[in-house]
């Protein structure tokens, strides 16, 4: 499966983004999906996980409440709504898929994923 991650730009402090991870080669029902995000000057981190069967989520504790992923199989796309964003938000966004484990088990560690796109920009103006 090949990944294209889009939806990203510049938005003010408190404003929203939806971030989409499209996929072509192969239907995402088969892979877990994850987001993860490298600002400047740091190491890329998890953002937020889904299952393949998109029952489990799991989110990293700084954008809990406010990010939200989901996926529609039917478009072979996973989404990540982003809301109440914060400058300290602001990096390039990349979505991964893997197909190892089980169909309820989210992968939240960079080395679980084979698998990913190219990156979006997001960037957060205070």
């Amino acid at each position: 499966v090949q990944l294209q991650a889009s939806g990203g730009g510049l938005v003010q402090a408190g404003g929203s983004l939806r971030l989409f991870c499209t996929a072509s080669g192969r239907t995402i029902s088969n892979y877990a999906m994850g987001w993860f995000r490298q600002a400047p000057g740091k190491e890329r981190e998890f953002v937020a996980a889904i299952s393949r069967n998109g029952g489990t989520i799991c989110y990293t504790d700084s954008v809990k409440g406010r990010f939200t992923i989901s996926k529609d199989n039917a478009k072979n796309t996973v989404y990540l709504q982003m809301n109440s964003l914060k400058p300290e938000d602001t990096a390039v966004y990349y979505c991964a898929a893997d197909r190892r484990g089980t169909t309820t088990i989210v992968l939240t560690r960079e080395l679980e994923y084979a698998i990913w796109g190219q990156g979006t920009q997001v960037t957060v103006s205070s």
